[in-house]
């Protein structure tokens, strides 16, 4: 069940090969293209196809910053939501059906204005719920850049943003998963954009699909010391527990994300003086690595995207509630270039079910 093994789609967006530990994001290995592209050239080329050239990317990055400023309506909305306090993914999933106030009839323009709101839509939420006042739109800053100053008001450091940027553009895509799969089969039936991401939002709430990173990085600080280890994991599977940030559904080796976070980790940490904590959690990795082998030999649990994830945005400065909005402002990006991409193909996505309840019943009693 679960559509297990169904090819539903044909996409030039992203290529997962599980069994190889590789992933492709319209044509370039991951590990080539996050770590050095900006967003706004990756957004570019899942839009587009291709990346632009030098003029290309300033017009789009342009066209991106001035669309950041959200319908009035959609503020009042995540103001009213502060006051209750709702989770951030719930007061994200209610604002985002309300970019329809600004957009078009046109889907690429409504992509773009989707990509630049995330970060607006996220970073007002969290400033008014923690009682701060929305830190206003900024036209200047590139795009994960200006995600940071929306959360905390100022500028990021270089550093910063990179890290950010780079786990930004990892997170992208990554075939035909819950979320994009929900947009697709919204957008397939001729409805509009911002319908599909909403659908879209809706499916990555769910915590089967939106991954836990924050229990990665709670075991970590749980350890504290690298010679507690393998004490605190063993016991952990001694009493059956999940290990957080091991083991995915489709890779059978290490996922490719989780190299990619952890040298731009590396880099970040060196960069401003914390590296304990990274050689913490590299020798956490090691250990749990080890021990998973020995108590589960017959199953590949390799370091996943969560792990790393959870280390370089805690390292940025985000709470883990934090933690899936910021892959959502990531995934924007994907969402509207799979519906672009079903849009052209014009199909309606209509699986078939296998019934499995009962047949003969009579509505009229003896």
């Amino acid at each position: 069940m679960g559509l297990d093994g169904v090819v539903a789609a044909s996409t030039r967006l992203s290529r997962v090969e599980g069994e190889a530990g590789q992933l492709t994001l319209a044509g370039y290995a991951v590990e080539d293209l996050a770590p050095h592209a900006s967003f706004e050239e990756v957004a570019y080329l899942f839009l587009h196809g291709r990346l632009p050239e030098r003029s290309e990317c300033a017009g789009f990055a342009r066209s991106l910053a001035q669309r950041r400023v959200l319908p009035d309506a959609a503020v009042e909305l995540l103001g009213a939501a502060a006051r209750r306090k709702v989770p951030v993914m719930d007061a994200l999933r209610m604002a985002v059906p309300l970019l329809s106030m600004s957009g078009t009839d046109n889907p690429l323009d409504n992509a773009i204005t989707a990509i630049a709101a995330f970060p607006s839509i996220v970073g007002t939420y969290w400033r008014l719920r923690n009682g701060e006042c929305p830190a206003g739109v900024r036209t200047d800053l590139p795009h994960a850049a200006y995600y940071l100053h929306q959360l905390f008001g100022t500028e990021p450091s270089a550093e910063q943003a990179r890290a950010l940027e780079t786990y930004l553009n990892t997170v992208c895509d990554h075939g035909l998963n819950a979320s994009t799969f929900a947009a697709r089969v919204i957008i397939s039936t001729q409805s509009d954009l911002i319908s599909a991401i909403t659908g879209a939002v809706g499916a990555l709430k769910g915590p089967l699909h939106g991954g836990a990173p924050g229990p990665a990085l709670e075991m970590v600080f749980e350890i504290g010391k690298p010679e507690r280890a393998e004490a605190v994991i063993r016991a952990k599977l001694d009493r059956g527990e999940r290990i957080m940030g091991f083991g995915h559904r489709i890779y059978r080796v290490r996922d490719p994300r989780a190299d990619v976070l952890n040298q731009a980790a590396q880099r970040f940490y060196a960069s401003n003086g914390s590296r304990g904590l990274y050689d913490l959690a590299r020798s956490v990795e090691q250990t749990a690595l080890r021990l998973l082998h020995e108590y589960k030999p017959g199953r590949r649990l390799d370091t996943n995207v969560e792990f790393y994830t959870a280390l370089l945005l805690h390292g940025l400065g985000l709470p883990a509630e934090l933690f899936t909005p910021t892959f959502a402002a990531g995934r924007v990006l994907g969402w509207p270039a799979h519906c672009l991409e079903q849009l052209r193909e014009g199909k309606l996505i209509r699986p078939q079910s296998t019934y499995a309840g009962p047949v003969g019943l009579s509505y009229f009693q003896p």
